[in-house]
C-alpha cells in the first residue's frame, strides 16, 4: 500500500529541453556532447560543491567563446514551461491528504531562481507548499542516483520503502531507488504524464 510519494521535478512537472545545451554550446567552441569534464562540473554544481560563479568560470574554460551571461542563458534555456494543470494536480493531491508528498530534484543554484521567474513567485510557492519536504540536491549536498540521497529522505522522514513510490523520468534514478526496496515509476516523457498517477497507485 502506497503511503508516501517522492516526485522528481524536471520533465515530471516542468518541461525540459535537455538537448538545447548541446545544440547551442557547440557554437561557442565546445564539444556538443557530455564530456567527462562537463559531467564532473555539473555534478559538483548539483550538490552545491561549487558556487554559480565558479560553475560559470569552469564552463568558460570548456566553452571559451561564450560570455558568462551567454553560459547562464544557455544553461537556463533547458527550462521550459510548467503547465497549470500539473500544478492543480499536485495541489489537489496535497489537499486530499491521503499521501505524504515529497520532492527530490537534482538541480542547482542557477536553475531554481529561473524556475521561480518562469512560474512567478506565487505559483512557485503554491507548488513548493504542496510538499511536506522540498529536497533540492544543491541544498542537501546529495544527488540521485547515489544511494545516500534515498537513505537520507527515507531516514529523515521515517518512511517505509515498501510503502513509498518514487517517480522519475531517469531509469538510472528509479533503478537505484528500486535497489532500496522503493516502488518506482520510470515515467516515459511524451508518452505518460504525472496526472496519470492514480492509475499507478
Amino acid at each position: 500500500m502506497t503511503k508516501n510519494i517522492i516526485f522528481d521535478f524536471g520533465d515530471i512537472f516542468i518541461n525540459l529541453d535537455k538537448q538545447v545545451i548541446f545544440r547551442e554550446i557547440g557554437s561557442f567552441g565546445g564539444v556538443p556532447t557530455l564530456t567527462p569534464e562537463l559531467i564532473a562540473v555539473n555534478n559538483s554544481f548539483e550538490v552545491g560543491g561549487i558556487s554559480p560563479d565558479q560553475f560559470v568560470e569552469q564552463l568558460a574554460v570548456i566553452y571559451p567563446k561564450a560570455s558568462p551571461e551567454q553560459i547562464k542563458d544557455i544553461w537556463n534555456s533547458m527550462l521550459l514551461d510548467f503547465p497549470d494543470y500539473r500544478l492543480e494536480f499536485i495541489e489537489n493531491l496535497a489537499n486530499e491528504g491521503t499521501y505524504r508528498l515529497f520532492l527530490l530534484s537534482n538541480t542547482n543554484a542557477l536553475h531554481i531562481p529561473h524556475v521561480e521567474k518562469i512560474m512567478g513567485s506565487e505559483k512557485f510557492n503554491r507548488f513548493k507548499n504542496s510538499f511536506e519536504q522540498f529536497y533540492l540536491s544543491h541544498e542537501i549536498n546529495l544527488r540521485k542516483p547515489d544511494a545516500e540521497v534515498f537513505e537520507f529522505v527515507i531516514g529523515q522522514n521515517n518512511l517505509s520503502p515498501s510503502e513509498t513510490l518514487f517517480i522519475d523520468d531517469s531509469k538510472e534514478n528509479t533503478d537505484a531507488a528500486a535497489l532500496m526496496g522503493i516502488r518506482c515509476w520510470n515515467l516515459q516523457v511524451g508518452k505518460e504524464d504525472i496526472i496519470q498517477l492514480k492509475n499507478r497507485l
